[in-house]
């Protein structure tokens, strides 16, 4: 019996991640709803950052160092990140993927997996 590739892998694993990450911030910048939480940011780190984290969540290499999800957001929640900017931020993440060709089925994974993560990253 072989063991079932990672979703990393499937989805194409370091230039995919790479490629979704970079497309991925290129749309939450660019949207009026959620970028005034990015205004302070230094976006080269915090591409860095995420596709570490995406690539340690789909099941790549474990190279994530930052602090856990209600530490690093916590500042954000208290300028007001809710449910709504998450929607924003899942519906960037979903569209990023579908723009690179990335099947729904892995998409959908993709999408459970960033979902796990909203109590913690609106301090819930």
């Amino acid at each position: 019996m072989t063991e079932e590739a990672s979703l990393y892998d499937q989805i194409g694993g370091e230039a995919a991640v790479d490629a979704a990450v970079e497309l991925f911030y290129r749309k939450v910048l660019g949207d009026y709803r959620i970028n005034r939480f990015f205004n302070k940011t230094n976006m080269e780190e915090q591409i860095a950052k995420q596709k570490a984290f995406f690539t340690m969540a789909f099941g790549g290499p474990n190279n994530y160092t930052g602090a856990d999800m209600r530490t690093v957001h916590a500042h954000l929640v208290k300028m007001g990140l809710d449910n709504s900017h998450f929607d924003a931020v899942m519906e960037h993440l979903g569209a990023s993927m579908t723009e690179l060709g990335v099947p729904d089925n892995l998409i959908a994974q993709a999408a459970a997996i960033a979902e796990s993560t909203r109590k913690d990253v609106l301090g819930k």
